[in-house]
């Protein structure tokens, strides 16, 4: 049974729609990219899922409560982040926590326990005395995960919480989320980011506030791209020979100044069968594999949108 789920959701604001009879399913347990340009309304969604937007048509449902008519409800159940992160300025990190702690009753010896727990997990115990404002932009993001995960939540929104991060740090966040991921909590994240979607297991994609995909990021890849790009550099001897094996599994294959070049719609058994075949028959040979970025994936999406 899905955990989030809406039919025909719909936002207006005067004569604009900013979201357009969006009608979604979120299973439990797994991480839902939802993902779109700047302004696609990616926010205003979220905003509403969460219960503090107040849709203009539509149901949503999120963890078994109807978010219009019992919004407090649905916000006791889930952990939200959003792109500025909520650190109270003037507080110490410490601090914050015993504030978002006392929203959800947390006192105590069970306050101890579990900010111990993330405390650590999250490497912040050298941030705990530091004043909000003075975190540097990756520890701030650490921080407001850990705040969002605090009292537990079998859900997390996750509104563009990688905006302004570098690389580096981004890719410590996506890890803590495939953690929280992994031990059952459901994560639903908004990002202009495309390439993000590869930690996901489904993406959604919403342009000018309409919904134009819904699957697997390999579903997708295979529906709006060429498919995978296999490199292969092979001594001018061996080329030859390999064609017999490649050419079992497809028929773009072209020469480069290094060897040889493939596209490849999918990537199955029977392809990295072959491939491996090839690299057994010559121990020069270099395969490398490239698949196409969630970027031209988006473009081509967008392209053949009526």
């Amino acid at each position: 049974m899905a955990i989030i789920k809406t039919d025909g959701l719909t936002k207006r604001f005067g004569d604009f729609t900013a979201v357009d009879h969006l009608s979604i399913s979120v299973e439990p347990g797994s991480i839902f990219a939802f993902l779109g340009a700047n302004g696609s309304g990616k926010s205003t969604t979220i905003r509403m899922l969460i219960g503090v937007l107040r849709p203009t048509a539509g149901r949503v449902e999120v963890d078994g409560v109807d978010v219009i008519s019992q919004p407090r409800r649905v916000r006791d159940r889930i952990g939200y982040m959003g792109q500025k992160v909520s650190l109270y300025q003037g507080l110490s990190l410490r601090e914050n926590v015993e504030f978002y702690a006392g929203l959800f009753d947390l006192a105590g010896n069970q306050l101890e326990r579990r900010w111990g727990e993330l405390r650590e997990r999250f490497e912040l115990g050298d941030a705990e005395t530091e004043k909000a404002d003075d975190l540097p932009a990756g520890v701030r993001q650490r921080a407001g995960l850990a705040l969002a995960t605090l009292h537990r939540p079998r859900l997390l929104f996750l509104d563009e919480p990688t905006a302004g991060v570098d690389v580096h740090h981004r890719g410590v966040f996506w890890d803590l989320i495939q953690d929280e991921a992994a031990a059952g909590v459901t994560v639903f994240v908004t990002t202009h980011f495309l390439e993000e979607a590869d930690f996901c297991d489904w993406v959604a994609f919403i342009n000018a506030g309409r919904l134009i995909a819904n699957a697997e990021p390999s579903a997708l890849r295979q529906r709006y791209s060429d498919g995978y790009r296999v490199e292969i550099d092979l001594p001018a001897a061996e080329r030859a020979p390999a064609m017999t094996w490649l050419t079992q599994i497809g028929d773009r294959i072209e020469a480069t100044p290094t060897g040889l070049r493939l596209t490849l719609p999918i990537l199955d058994a029977e392809a990295l069968a072959a491939l491996d075949r090839v690299r057994a028959s010559c121990a020069d040979a270099r395969v490398r594999i490239e698949q196409a970025p969630m970027t031209d994936v988006f473009h081509r999406l967008v392209a053949t949108t009526p």
